[in-house]
């Protein structure tokens, strides 16, 4: 079959959501036409595909696979976006609202992929489309992670292990100084400097808690952002 009919085949495939065929119409199409017109389009559809057919390690293989091979593509913006919204959905339902687990009791490696996948578009590409949206959802991953750090903060302190809580509060403070959990890594670092006999630096650190609180300038963090199909783009 031609390239031409192979692509044309994919893409009513993808519109009837029959993904299986669509997913096997596209990689005969790459593996029969490598360096043909519709290479690069193929790639980057087959990972489309592959995140809607709740693959996300497929997915993320296609979409690695798409910035090694066409690094100078004028899709890679796009090709970033759907990295990261493909961690950010995650299939293990890290992100799904109606989870009665907090985001950041889980693993915080797919946050962590997603936020760098976004950071990495906004920094190439501010101009980007896609770049409004990613900043939004950075902001909510950046929340997450300072949260999940709080929560291993907070699991040293019961324990006793005062100085490795002091390290995991403050790196809250060092990276992530916007979120609201700044004020929680304060209070830790102080009960955790207290129980360690450490006075000086309990005080200190004490009073730039009572500041922080007197100012009351921390923000609270954002909801998980919709996850709609407006967000997305195709390029068909």
């Amino acid at each position: 079959m031609p390239a031409e009919e192979l692509y044309a085949q994919a893409q009513e495939e993808m519109k009837d959501n029959n993904l299986d065929k669509a997913i096997k119409s596209l990689e005969s199409l790459q593996s029969r036409y490598p360096y043909g017109r519709y290479a690069q389009q193929a790639q980057m559809e087959i990972a489309y595909a592959y995140y809607k057919h709740d693959e996300p390690d497929a997915a993320l293989t296609a979409v690695d696979r798409f910035i090694k091979q066409y690094p100078n593509s004028a899709n890679l913006d796009y090709i970033y976006y759907l990295k990261g919204v493909i961690n950010f959905v995650d299939n293990s339902g890290f992100f799904k609202r109606l989870s009665q687990q907090d985001p950041a009791e889980r693993d915080p490696q797919a946050v962590r992929d997603s936020f760098d996948a976004f950071r990495e578009l906004v920094t190439r590409f501010p101009e980007s489309r896609y770049a409004p949206d990613a900043r939004v959802r950075m902001q909510y991953l950046i929340n997450v992670l300072a949260r999940s750090e709080i929560r291993v903060a907070g699991y040293y302190l019961r324990r006793g292990a005062y100085v490795a809580a002091v390290n995991r509060a403050n790196n809250v403070l060092k990276e992530f100084p916007q979120t609201p959990q700044t004020r929680d890594a304060l209070q830790i670092m102080v009960q955790a400097y207290n129980a360690m006999g450490q006075k000086d630096l309990r005080d200190d650190t004490q009073r730039v808690l009572d500041l922080n609180v007197a100012k009351d300038g921390i923000k609270s963090g954002l909801e998980d952002p919709t996850l709609g199909e407006k967000h997305w783009w195709r390029f068909w």
